[in-house]
């Protein structure tokens, strides 16, 4: 299926050893039916041949500035004109510290400093090099000017650590880009995501939580800005805000209870993400409580459910909920399904390897109202993110 047909993409490979996967990259989009055209860095070339790109795409490689092309013309300003799209896979951190600063001093960074296309950054290197403040810097900096960041993946490393860094697999690559192009599937709708584990205090330094980081729900928030959503994220995590949302930060159940009602009769759908507390303390102690006996009774209330009267108040909203269970995950995910009004619900087993809290990945089932279910292997919470926007999509068309 040429999902790509007639899209020019220029293809910026650096000089790391994940240049190796470009090759599949440039493959994959080709078969996708873009007219795709590879420029190098001089590094890359210490790692893949030119000639390989070439023949994959049946296009001539730039990789010197001052090169005498032939078949097209091949200075930096025809390239830079030439594309709908610039996916720079792999990107060190010495490119893109190039590129955040303005340098320009090789074919490709002259490129992308010369062009008005939308660009797609894949960053690849040592972990260490990857989480340093500079390069974190930098990748800031990339994404104000609107420049997309695919995070790199966590695992085995050339350097033989284990960590965050390794180029995403092309395929999801090749992915990354057909979504770029399919547009933004929630233009003009608004919706409201929940994040994270709610806090309920006991005294003024202790509370009751659970495991939850938000990471899922602030996948899911960045997933639906990106498709055109006006996205407000209401979040009990400590993660930092994601671009291009409204931010509104809680901590009890009560709060984020209070939050999403001030929101919901104006939103196309809630996606309810949080980890609400099933429970509070009754009576929250003024000053800290002190070790002077060897145990302490706590009186626990229960906690509004937020979602059931989501449900019960909801007119037009789609509205999706989220089972984080241990045992009987479908029969308790339908149960939760159908008595809280919800239009299809993420079942997770949070004792499965991969999934659940804490974790980079997830291993989810949707299942939807006419009794419907979509299982999906283990997969990054990004990935799911991207699913769960796309179903919540397709109830608009």
């Amino acid at each position: 299926m040429n999902t790509l047909n007639e899209k020019k993409i220029l293809l910026g490979v650096t000089g790391g050893i994940a240049a190796f996967k470009a090759v599949e990259v440039a493959s994959g989009l080709k078969k996708l039916g873009a007219d795709v055209r590879v420029v190098m860095t001089q590094s890359a070339t210490e790692f893949v041949t030119p000639r390989t790109f070439q023949e994959i795409t049946k296009n001539p490689v730039a990789f010197k500035m001052f090169d005498n092309f032939s078949n097209f013309e091949g200075n930096h300003i025809e390239l830079a004109n030439f594309a709908d799209l610039i996916l720079i896979a792999p990107a060190t951190a010495n490119f893109i510290a190039k590129v955040a600063h303005g340098l320009a001093d090789d074919l490709l960074s002259t490129t992308i400093l010369a062009t008005q296309a939308p660009m797609i950054f894949a960053p690849a290197m040592n972990t260490v090099m990857f989480e340093n403040p500079a390069t974190q810097f930098n990748l800031q900096i990339l994404k104000s000017r609107g420049i997309n960041i695919i995070e790199p993946a966590t695992g085995l490393l050339a350097c033989g650590t284990v960590g965050k860094g390794r180029l995403p697999e092309p395929a999801e690559l090749c992915a990354e880009v057909v979504r770029f192009f399919e547009g933004e599937l929630l233009t003009g709708k608004k919706v409201l995501v929940t994040a994270g584990g709610t806090l309920e205090p006991i005294d003024p330094v202790r509370y009751i939580s659970n495991s939850s980081s938000g990471k899922m729900g602030y996948e899911i928030a960045t997933a639906a800005s990106r498709h055109g959503a006006e996205v407000i994220l209401v979040s009990a995590s400590s993660i930092p805000a994601p671009q291009n949302v409204r931010f509104v930060k809680v901590e009890s159940a009560e709060q984020m209870q209070a939050a999403v009602l001030a929101e919901f009769d104006s939103v196309d759908a809630v996606i309810m993400a949080a980890a609400v507390s099933d429970y509070r303390v009754k009576n929250i102690a003024a000053q800290k409580i002190k070790k002077d006996s060897e145990t302490l009774t706590l009186e626990l209330v229960k906690n509004p459910d937020i979602l059931k009267g989501l449900g019960q108040r909801k007119s037009s909203q789609v509205l999706v909920g989220f089972a984080a269970e241990t045992e009987n995950l479908i029969e308790y995910a339908k149960k939760k399904l159908a008595e809280k009004n919800l239009d299809f619900i993420v079942a997770n087993d949070v004792t499965a390897e991969g999934a659940g809290f804490g974790v980079d990945t997830n291993i989810a089932s949707l299942i939807y109202r006419d009794g419907t279910i979509e299982k999906f292997s283990k997969m990054t919470k990004k990935d799911l993110a991207e699913k769960i926007i796309r179903r919540v999509a397709n109830f608009f068309n």
